[in-house]
């Protein structure tokens, strides 16, 4: 019997991209950048599965050029760069790798705020550039992390997992935003479910960790940073178009918030001559929340799972559209 043809659309790490060469007729994409939409159009034509990245974009034009296609496996737990409506009406579940970024991401979010509130990037620029002169009474003073109070804006997993790192490590309150209630964050972290205005106006920390869609796009914007301390560090580990980045800029720049630390923006990447790239108290980092072996490798497999499940008729551990999962 024939293998399922599969494309991926970059190399992933070997612990996924391993059970997948060893159970379909795979091509990998090899060049660091993602395939153009044409070529991926044409890369999936005959194929049974596609592992996409959030930089590939699955829309209705690309379903329409894969007839034969069974199953879409996001190397990603968001799945922004997929058009779910279009996959369901054509009964293609999508598979995605959720939990396994949660601590990986968590870490991130707090290193962020350390660098932004600490005034690393800063600091540090300084010294390599010849700017560190002495030991300086009043130089490059940050903010005081010890019982503050952090804004947790969407109280998910990885949002949790950031707040408990920062109460039980530096005695932080939490005030955090979802639909609904947490109890196991209101037990365990005393934490306070509030509606945004009053999260942006108590708090000294705000940790964004929002679910993209039409409701968060552009969620902070000058308005918003205007509600916050001027004290506020704001940092983002979520997704790019959370935030109005011109806004948000222009908050750095005349005070109106303290520092920001970003891991995600709006387009990614940030092109060099960005007006955030010239602010001092702005640390950017380039999508690595989830870049640890272990979590890469965890994500590996999770897709490789979802991707084999699908060409093979059975349901995927991990479904988006779970409508569709198993009915082919």
């Amino acid at each position: 019997m024939a293998k399922p043809r599969v494309f991926v659309a970059r190399r992933i790490p070997d612990a996924g991209l391993n059970l997948i060469t060893a159970a379909c007729d795979a091509e990998v994409w090899p060049e660091q950048l993602p395939p153009s939409p044409e070529v991926l159009r044409q890369k999936v034509r005959d194929c049974d599965g596609l592992v996409s990245l959030l930089t590939d974009k699955v829309d209705t034009e690309l379903l329409a050029a894969a007839p034969k296609l069974k199953v879409v496996s996001n190397f990603a737990v968001g799945v922004n760069n997929i058009d779910l409506p279009a996959a369901t009406a054509r009964k293609i579940p999508v598979g995605n790798t959720p939990g396994v970024l949660t601590e990986a991401t968590a870490d991130i979010a707090v290193t962020l705020l350390l660098a932004a509130a600490r005034r690393l990037g800063e600091s540090a620029t300084d010294a390599k550039e010849g700017r560190w002169k002495t030991w300086e009474p009043l130089g490059w003073l940050g903010c005081d992390l010890v019982g503050r109070t952090l804004g947790i804006v969407g109280m998910g997993r990885i949002g949790f997992a950031t707040a408990k790192r920062l109460h039980h490590g530096w005695g932080m309150k939490v005030l955090y935003t979802a639909r609904n209630p947490k109890p196991e964050a209101d037990a365990e972290l005393k934490a306070r479910h509030v509606d945004l205005d009053t999260l942006l106006a108590e708090v000294d920390f705000v940790s964004v960790h929002a679910d993209l869609n039409p409701t968060t796009k552009g969620m902070f914007g000058e308005k918003e940073f205007a509600k916050m301390k001027r004290t506020v560090v704001f940092v983002n580990t979520a997704r790019g178009p959370h935030v109005n980045q011109s806004a948000l800029a222009n908050a750095l720049r005349t005070g109106t918030i303290f520092a920001a630390g970003l891991d995600v923006t709006d387009p990614e990447p940030l092109p060099p001559d960005h007006e955030l790239y010239a602010l001092p108290n702005c640390v950017i980092a380039p999508h690595i929340a989830s870049a640890t072996v272990d979590t890469r490798n965890a994500m590996a497999t999770m897709c490789a799972q979802n991707l084999l499940a699908g060409v093979q008729g059975r349901p995927l551990p991990n479904c988006v559209n779970p409508e569709v999962n198993g009915s082919r």
